[in-house]
Order: structure tokens, then sequence, then C-alpha cells
């Protein structure tokens, strides 16, 4: 049994769920999503709570209760309050800046590289940190690893894109390892 699957999830007002089969829709103040989930569990809709039930015992279905919980509050919360995630640029020289709604990364390569802006999806710079915010916290975090992979930090120096709080193990380098010896 799920733990995460049988608590019920309360939608707050102002946000409006409409359910059509296994299609949710899912309407608020900062925007509106639509999902389609898996037709082996039932989302119902009780007063201001969804319920998420599996239609039958099996290993599959138990497997995906939880997940389908976890999208519905996913959608839910995204679309009362935005989802972000903040990535932070260390290096000489290396900077970014947002033109016509994409993001310019200038991060030691001979040319800029351009991260398309997908719809719903907002960039925002202020000195060396990228906010990425939107509804769909999966977009967010999918738009938030393609930016990070652009330039990831390099282990000898720290430098290259990181989320903020992110530790990255340092090496030491070719003379202190000779310095030992």
């Amino acid at each position: 049994m799920s733990r995460i699957g049988k608590k019920p999830i309360m939608i707050p007002s102002g946000v409006e769920v409409i359910i059509n089969g296994t299609t949710v829709r899912v309407k608020g103040p900062k925007g509106e999503l639509t999902k389609d989930f898996n037709p082996a569990i039932l989302i119902s809709k009780e007063g201001s709570m969804l319920i998420v039930t599996p239609k039958n015992e099996n290993k599959t279905t138990r497997a995906l209760w939880g997940t389908v919980r976890q999208g519905l509050a996913n959608m839910i919360q995204g679309v009362n309050q935005e989802f972000t995630k903040q990535l932070q640029i260390e290096g000489i020289g290396y900077r970014a800046s947002v033109e016509n709604k994409n993001l310019i990364l200038n991060v030691g390569f001979t040319h800029p590289i351009t991260i398309e802006a997908k719809p719903g999806i907002s960039f925002k710079v202020e000195k060396n940190i990228v906010t990425v915010s939107g509804v769909d916290k999966d977009l967010v975090s999918m738009i938030a690893a393609q930016t990070r992979r652009v330039k990831p930090p390099e282990p000898y120096k720290g430098k290259g894109i990181r989320y903020v709080g992110e530790r990255v193990r340092k090496k030491v380098g070719k003379k202190a390892v000779a310095a030992t010896k």
C-alpha cells in the first residue's frame, strides 16, 4: 500500500480541477495545466479534495499510485504558486543574459549558448544567479538540468554552472599530489 497515495489532496480556493476520464485539467491564478494519467488509477473529486485510488491491486498499479498522486499535487501547487530552480554561474568571464525570453550563456565557449524558453517557462538573471520558473515542476526541473548540463562544475577549480547550494567536491591538482610523494 502506498503511504503517499492514500493521502487526499486539498484543493485550495481559487484553483479549479476538471476531471475527464484519465485527463485532469487544473486552473489557478498562475496558469493552467493539463495532463493525462494512467487509466489503472482512479482520480475522483469529493468536495474540495482529490482522492486517488488504484483500480486493482497488482505490482504496477501500486507503483503508479503514489506517483500519480504526487503529480496531481504538483499540478495544484504549481498553478497556485510557481516552482523555481536557481542556478549559480561560477567562473571568470562567465555570464548569462535574457534576450526575447531566451537564456543566453557565455561560459567559455567560442560562441554563446542559447536555451529556448518553452511555453510557461521564464528566466531571470541577477548577477551570477539564473532563476528558472514556471507552473509545471517537471518542465522547470528539465530546463534547469539542461542549463546545468551546458557547463557542469569541474572538480579542480569549481568553474561551471551549479544549483544554488550544491556542493562541488574539489580534487587536488598535480602539484599537490607530486609534493606529497
